[in-house]
């Protein structure tokens, strides 16, 4: 199994992604990596870690997903691995509800999300997106 973090999906992803069926409501689960320091463009809260410019955008996403009808489900951090292997732990995971692609889609494009955006930029490293639904749901 090759596991590769990201910032950003690529195109082909993002296509697949918000292109396919449109089937209510699922559950992310966000595998987060962050930078040992914030990297800001413009130079600015290089004092922070990673992890505390991202708890900056993860404080104002509540109210993005909110806007749309998702919601905050956990967030917290990874501790230690029980069972497999990987060369590396994640440092956080956090799972939010959508209440459908569109709905996701929309606050990915809203102006306040893309205000707030910065801060997840600056804290991560890159991180896994992983798409659920409920069995039988």
């Amino acid at each position: 199994m090759n596991v590769v973090n990201a910032v950003f999906p690529g195109p082909e992803q993002i296509a697949a992604f918000f292109g396919g069926v449109e089937d209510g409501p699922f559950v992310m689960i966000n595998l987060l990596k962050f930078k040992e320091r914030a990297d800001y463009p413009d130079g600015s809260d290089a004092d922070l870690s990673g992890r505390e410019a991202y708890a900056r955008y993860g404080a104002g996403v509540q109210a993005c997903l909110a806007a749309v009808g998702g919601k905050s489900l956990y967030a917290g951090a990874v501790t230690d691995l029980m069972l497999g292997e990987v060369d590396e732990l994640w440092d956080m995971v956090a799972l939010a509800q959508y209440p459908s692609r569109a709905a996701m889609m929309a606050m990915i494009q809203s102006p306040d999300y893309q205000a707030i955006e910065k801060h997840r930029i600056a804290g991560l490293a890159g991180q896994l997106n992983i798409r659920t639904k409920a069995i039988g749901g």
